[in-house]
């Protein structure tokens, strides 16, 4: 009873497969070409089973050459958002395409006037309306004999994930050689042994203002860079201060303009950075230590030379902190 009940189990799943794949047309070649288009990252956003099978997703598109990231729905709507830029894309994940929290966040994706790609199993439905592609994962049935579970669903929800993956680093000629320097050694362990100076953004990627600016001056090069901070320093390049997404979000909540606050008084001082020799698994830790997502690098006497972003780290859209 058992070995029968797993392998109808697999034959309901596979032919759920078999569906998805007979029905792949033009949106899939469309869905690629915007993402190749892209000049800046995927972020993939779904919540519940949708959202674990998007963080898988998001972990095969960083190793095969497709820069990306997860957004969390709930999140996003409480100042994550600011990790967007109007140049990136998203691919959004819900069978039911009426996920109550994933649709909230659509509204505010068009105004920031991002390309939104649906990976949906309901053609009518609120998700596909909103999206500029629909990549159609319906399945006849579920495995779940009570056809609650999402079983099938998310099975063809993670194939055409890689479906897209493949597609995209065969679009890129990505090579054996560039897997491998994605993984060395096959572990994160292995990919902290680099230095910070290696992982680092250096030169225009770095958001930085003199203390001498207006705040509006600043929240421009913040918006500019879109690392959700930018560093002050003073005439010599010395780091002096960070502003971030938060600190602009909890002034404005306040009452206060921005023509009101001088730069000086907005940032917070001595921001925690690190020198550019130390290890990257030294950097993961301040970042752990600290809850933050992004460090300071400096140099000789305290000269900010690059920034470390978690993402750039580790490549990946996942990452807890350990209290």
């Amino acid at each position: 009873m058992t070995i029968a009940l797993a392998r109808e189990v697999l034959t309901v799943e596979s032919e759920g497969l078999l569906a998805v794949r007979d029905r792949l047309g033009e949106e899939f070649v469309r869905a690629v070409d915007i993402i190749m288009a892209c000049p800046s990252r995927l972020v993939v956003t779904g919540i519940g089973k949708s959202g674990l099978v998007g963080q898988k997703i998001v972990a095969t598109l960083n190793s095969t050459g497709t820069p990306s990231f997860f957004l969390h729905p709930v999140e996003a709507m409480h100042g994550d958002l600011g990790m967007l830029a109007p140049t990136d894309v998203v691919l959004a994940l819900s069978y039911s395409g009426e996920t109550a929290e994933l649709n909230r966040l659509l509204g505010s994706l068009r105004e920031r006037g991002v390309s939104i790609i649906a990976l949906c199993g309901v053609a009518d439905s609120t998700l596909s309306r909103q999206a500029v592609v629909t990549l159609d994962v319906a399945i006849p049935r579920e495995a779940c004999p009570l056809g609650l579970a999402p079983t099938t669903s998310t099975t063809a929800t993670l194939a055409m994930g890689d479906a897209l993956a493949v597609a995209l680093l065969n679009r890129k000629k990505f090579r054996a050689e560039d897997f491998r320097r994605n993984h060395p050694g096959g572990s994160l362990g292995e990919r902290l042994k680099v230095a910070v100076g290696e992982v680092m953004l250096t030169g225009e990627s770095v958001p930085s203002v003199p203390v001498t600016v207006t705040m509006q001056a600043a929240v421009a090069e913040l918006n500019r860079k879109n690392l959700g901070a930018v560093f002050v320093t003073s005439g010599a390049g010395l780091l002096r201060g960070i502003v971030t997404d938060g600190d602009i979000r909890r002034m404005l909540s306040t009452g206060k303009s921005l023509g009101e606050v001088t730069l000086a008084e907005a940032m917070t001082s001595n921001p925690v950075a690190i020198a550019d020799t130390l290890m990257a698994a030294d950097a993961l830790s301040l970042m752990q230590r600290h809850e933050i997502t992004v460090l300071a690098v400096v140099g000789a006497q305290g000269r900010l030379i690059g920034i470390l972003h978690l993402h750039d780290l580790l490549g990946k859209g996942e990452f807890r902190f350990l209290i």
